[in-house]
């Protein structure tokens, strides 16, 4: 196996390398924790992951590289390709509900969720997701942490099915009902879904905003690149609230 390091892009952790079959990353607090999500959801069936490999001689993260397609832009997902990643996203929750966090776990936390129901992936988006031989594989888990199944899955919903200011609503009702029938939602929880889109979008948006005026990276720089495109979504979420629940009904 070649010792060749390549680098691989990433908008928000930088130091992440591809040395051979695996993926080298920088350790932070939370990587032990992740590691344990990781083998546990190996450990009950749930393959659309990584498997967790230890450390290297450098003390970093050491991950299965998943080779395939990555990161098809946002919003140009076809409906069949919806509902499967729904499909996908559903099976992930449910193996994510058995586990159990040691005692006194770290997460890196960047967003306060509605509330702590079970641990998320909190970033399930195109630009972590790879389309592999195996089917579709989520990457990216530092951002693991303690929040609630709408939260996790209004944020996939809306940047998997590129719900976004510039697209028309009936499109965008389409789009969201594939993906959310993929996930199987029952009907009960779709108005508090709809309900939470624009929430979630403007979380991301107050994270940049207060990133930039703190001066902390990556946010102060994803702030000048995507700030108003994360207000003009969470706006367009907001006023089209009722047409969103209508079409999930």
């Amino acid at each position: 196996m070649s010792n060749r390091e390549e680098v691989l892009k990433g908008n928000v952790t930088t130091g992440v390398v591809r040395v051979g079959d695996t993926v080298r990353r920088p350790v932070g607090p939370w990587t032990e924790t992740v590691d344990l999500l990781l083998g546990h959801l190996h450990a009950v069936g749930f393959t659309s992951c990584p498997r967790p490999l230890g450390r290297d001689e450098r003390g970093r993260q050491v991950l299965e590289y998943v080779p395939g397609e990555m990161g098809a832009e946002s919003g140009t997902y076809s409906m069949v390709e919806l509902r499967s990643i729904g499909q996908m996203l559903a099976r992930l929750h449910a193996a994510l509900a058995s586990f159990v966090p040691p005692a006194g776990a770290t997460w890196n936390q960047v967003i306060p969720p509605d509330r702590n129901e079970m641990i998320c992936h909190n970033d399930v988006a195109p630009w972590n997701l790879v389309r592999s031989a195996q089917g579709w594989v989520l990457i990216d888990w530092d951002g693991a942490a303690p929040g609630s199944r709408l939260w996790d899955l209004a944020y996939a919903a809306q940047s998997m099915a590129g719900l976004r200011a510039d697209r028309l609503v009936p499109q965008s009702v389409a789009r969201l009902r594939a993906f959310v029938d993929g996930y199987g939602l029952d009907e009960a929880s779709r108005p508090a879904l709809a309900a939470m889109l624009g929430r979630r979008a403007r979380a991301m948006y107050d994270l940049l905003r207060a990133g930039a005026r703190q001066q902390r990276q990556p946010w102060a720089r994803i702030w000048t690149e995507d700030g108003p495109y994360w207000l003009a979504t969470a706006d367009y979420l907001d006023v089209h609230r009722e047409e969103w629940c209508a079409g999930l009904r």
